[in-house]
């Protein structure tokens, strides 16, 4: 069984910044694909964005391109979202999600394993 627990939310200013992270349990985090995925109240959960088994392969929804980084590191079994530029719209509880395919998968059944969420709030 894996375990997935998100940490790092909180309540930030329009323009600043937050780093999320997701600890994940067992000795197989190395081996799979991982995402973020965010939902806001009333929306349906969204990609955020993903990474390979290595971090040598990336992908970010359009609406955080240029502002979020999604990195590994595989010695801790521990991946992370840096968020910077945050804007109120980024205001959403992020999961973090283990993907049990190939590829970086951008639709909520790619992924097989779930955290229970850290709330980002994005003040004005």
């Amino acid at each position: 069984q894996v375990q997935l627990v998100e940490s790092g939310g909180g309540l930030v200013q329009a323009g600043g910044s937050l780093r999320l992270s997701c600890a994940a349990s067992g000795r197989t985090f190395s081996l799979y694909n991982m995402g973020w995925f965010r939902q806001a109240p009333g929306k349906e959960r969204e990609f955020v964005a993903g990474i390979s088994w290595s971090g040598g392969a990336t992908s970010y929804a359009d609406s955080v391109k240029g502002r979020f980084t999604i990195s590994r590191d595989n010695a801790k079994n521990t991946m992370y979202l840096h968020m910077n530029s945050l804007k109120p719209e980024d205001t959403a509880i992020y999961y973090c999600a283990r993907r049990n395919g190939a590829s970086i998968g951008q639709t909520l059944s790619d992924y097989d394993y779930w955290g229970q969420g850290t709330q980002v709030t994005v003040s004005s």
